[in-house]
């Protein structure tokens, strides 16, 4: 039996405090929560995933440089850092690894300084709105990007 591919699901910071901040905006499960219905998720797609979460950038720089000789795609919800970082920007991009963009809620309907990525122009997707819920439909859509290659 061969290995299923693996898939990075990177979360950037305050995503630790998922369940205790902003219900009213983010719910109330927790990041162990949706670690967990990832990996359930991804093992009916035949994929495995490495869930991971960070307060700080070069931490999420270092781990996305990593991904680029273990992973088969990144799943970002990268926090602050989508609306800030150059430098995660430019790890994806040098990641060389297909990538998509996930937001619990609608960056679009918040403060204007939310409305910038500087992770869309590297993302084959973006899922934003949609609670957790964007988790599982970012697993599908590179379940559907990795048979495309």
């Amino acid at each position: 039996m061969s290995e299923r591919p693996e898939i990075l699901i990177l979360n950037g910071p305050n995503l630790n405090m998922l369940g205790t901040r902003e219900p009213e905006l983010y719910g109330a499960e927790t990041l162990d929560d949706v670690d967990a219905m990832c990996a359930d998720h991804a093992a009916t797609l035949g994929l495995a995933t490495d869930f991971r979460q960070s307060n700080f950038e070069g931490e999420m720089v270092t781990i996305i440089q990593q991904a680029r000789g273990s992973a088969s795609g990144i799943i970002i919800n990268a926090g602050a850092y989508t609306h800030t970082s150059v430098a995660i920007h430019d790890a994806l991009r040098v990641a060389d690894l297909p990538v998509i963009e996930v937001h619990i809620s609608n960056i679009h309907r918040r403060e204007s300084f939310r409305h910038t990525s500087y992770i869309s122009s590297v993302a084959e997707g973006i899922i934003v709105g949609l609670g957790t819920q964007g988790y599982v439909l970012a697993l599908d859509g590179m379940a559907r990007i990795l048979d495309r290659t």
